[in-house]
């Protein structure tokens, strides 16, 4: 028995590509791609040129009090070892991973140095330190 007549049902996939297209533009827009740590930090100065950045470097932070922050992760203060064994524990080539040491400009020599040492303990020899312009350079 031939129906003669019945069409295949069919779904417009034009409203669906237009909401999933609104819905991907209100993401962007509203989405922050600024990489911001949770600790407000005032960078010292430098006149030296801005290197160029080539992908995502491992982050040392040290706080105006001196506390040492691997990522997001907050470490014993002047310890050390446990930020070796931190830094230990990342994957990857350390002589090739680039390690940026966020310091604050008002933090403790002694933190400073602790964090390079403990970095080059480590097997981590691609370190820099952030800095921002010289205002009126």
């Amino acid at each position: 028995m031939a129906r003669g007549g019945d069409d295949e049902p069919e779904i417009s996939l034009v409203s669906l590509i237009d909401v999933i297209f609104c819905i991907i533009v209100f993401l962007v827009v509203t989405t922050t791609f600024d990489v911001r740590t949770a600790l407000r930090l005032e960078l010292p100065t430098a006149s030296g040129p801005a290197l160029e950045a080539s992908g995502e470097p491992l982050t040392v932070v040290v706080d105006a009090e001196g506390r040492l922050y691997l990522g997001n992760r907050e470490l014993p203060k002047d310890d050390r070892a446990a930020l070796v064994s931190a830094l230990k524990g990342v994957e990857g080539e350390r002589a090739a991973i680039r390690v940026v040491i966020r310091a604050d400009a008002r933090a403790p020599h002694q933190a400073v140095v602790t964090a390079m040492d403990a970095l080059g303990q480590a097997g981590f020899s691609r370190i820099a330190i952030a800095t921002l312009p010289e205002a009126g350079g």
